[in-house]
């Protein structure tokens, strides 16, 4: 068939079919977003649950629920309805207008933050995480003065220009240059892979104390010995980081850090992108170690991922308006009304949800039926996780050399489509993480049952198996 007979299905709804769209989709589309990480595209076609479903109808479970943004799982009936209510009532606005959803729903998220870390602050909104980023990094330099910071190993936060140069991965700013200082990158403590090669059980927070020592001269490049001051505004932090492999540090480690960070006038910017909104079984992630952030950067699960809405809470004192003024940022969609409403009724359904108790809860078993797994398999090297947010290491049959090969090859078969359980064909959703790509980032829907979590096991030993015989 030729293109102009394909474009002319293309137009209407009849019939057009996987092969032709991905002819088109070759031709047409930009390949500079991360659909061709694989080799073969899949096209879905509808959602519903912990699951996807492609052209054949062949249903996929999805064990990453869109890098934790829908986090209440695919057409969420009573988050749905909410959209498609706001989209009868006020779907348009202009930012520079006001609306209730919008008022209610930067209420409730301060609200929320006071009650944890006693701190009054406000929310500004944004669309999309890294624009969010964005605006933290201009609050951090209008209250400091100062542009640079510090910013984890692994650490990703985004791939605007300013986002990709306090996020560690030299391949996204590679072909694109500089257009902001760089952070200094400090090792995040990784204990499965300590990078000073030190065990944690004797360590003695040796990595903590390794940034303690940059402060001890000036020929460090931090700090001014004579007057105290540091060059350093801000240290942004994921306390469990996504990217890099959800990796989950020691429990005191945030706690030694920010100590430093007071001691010098260092801004703590808490990135909860992917893992707020209970992710890990508490509202923001960093609750989990007793430290309060003095700006909070969230996105993803606000609005399931049903109209993107980000934003930052800041301390009253970095945020007021005397300081933060109209006009200081802006952006056309930030706080629009269908977002909005979908975050409103989010905080809603949190608020009747006990998710502190069920998330864990699911975790620990997802935990118990993977460390199963990994006594059969000495392949798979580190099993952890928080909350539902969890993690497996391919390695070799060390158990500790990464293996790349062997986790592309999971993907890859998981996205066939060709599993085999409950005596139909069905396909598996994984994503891949980790300082070497070796890591299988774990985000259920959080109403996964344990009968799910079993089917989940069952085809990644599958799809495992069949890499390994390969």
């Amino acid at each position: 068939m030729s293109t102009k007979q394909t474009l002319n299905r293309a137009k209407g709804p009849k019939n057009i079919t996987t092969n032709e769209l991905l002819g088109l989709e070759a031709k047409y589309c930009s390949w500079g977003d991360t659909v061709h990480y694989v080799r073969t595209p899949n096209i879905f076609k509808s959602a519903e649950g912990c699951y996807l479903y492609d052209q054949e109808g062949v249903e996929f479970l999805d064990l990453q629920m869109w890098y934790s943004a829908a986090n209440f799982g695919y057409r969420n009936r009573r988050l749905n309805t909410a959209l498609k209510k706001q989209i009868d009532t006020l779907p348009q606005l202009a930012c520079q207008y006001l609306h209730e959803e919008k008022i209610r729903l930067a209420a409730k998220l301060s609200q929320r933050v006071e009650r944890t870390f006693e701190e009054k602050g406000r929310v500004h909104f944004n669309v999309g995480g890294s624009s969010a980023l964005e605006d933290s990094l201009k609050l951090v330099r209008n209250t400091s003065g100062r542009s640079l910071a510090f910013a984890f190993m692994g650490g990703y936060h985004g791939r605007t220009l300013a986002a990709s140069a306090i996020t560690s991965s030299f391949r996204y700013r590679e072909r694109f240059g500089h257009f902001g200082e760089r952070a200094m990158f400090i090792p995040y403590p990784y204990c499965f892979r300590c990078p000073y090669e030190k065990k944690r059980d004797f360590c003695d927070f040796y990595c903590l104390k390794q940034f303690e020592r940059l402060f001890e001269t000036e020929y460090h490049s931090v700090v001014n010995k004579k007057t105290n001051k540091c060059e350093f505004a801000a240290f942004y932090v994921e306390p469990v980081q996504g990217t890099g492999g959800y990796i989950v540090p020691p429990q005191e480690y945030f706690a030694g850090l920010k100590e430093v960070l007071d001691r010098y006038g260092i801004l703590l910017v808490d990135d909860e992108i992917q893992m707020g909104f209970f992710r890990t079984g508490k509202f923001f992630c960093l609750e989990h170690f007793n430290v309060t952030p003095d700006i909070i950067v969230f996105g993803k699960a606000l609005t399931n991922g049903l109209n993107p809405i980000s934003g930052v809470w800041a301390k009253e004192k970095f945020i007021s308006p005397e300081v933060f003024p109209p006009g200081s940022t802006h952006s056309t969609f930030s706080a629009n009304p269908l977002g909005t409403a979908c975050g409103l009724e989010v905080m809603k359904l949190i608020e009747e949800s006990d998710f502190a108790v069920s998330v864990p809860k699911k975790g620990q078993y997802f935990i118990s039926r993977l460390k199963q797994l990994q006594k059969k398999y000495p392949q798979i090297g580190d099993v952890d996780g928080l909350g539902l947010a969890l993690r497996i290491e391919m390695c070799q049959k060390d158990g500790y050399t990464p293996n790349r090969e062997l986790t592309d090859a999971i993907v890859e078969i998981g996205l066939s489509g060709k599993l085999k359980a409950g005596g139909r064909r069905r396909g598996l959703i994984l994503d891949v993480g980790g300082y070497y790509k070796n890591v299988f980032t774990l985000a259920p829907s959080f109403y996964i049952t344990e009968k799910e979590i079993d089917l989940g096991v069952e085809l990644f030993e599958e799809a495992l198996s069949k890499a390994l015989k390969k």
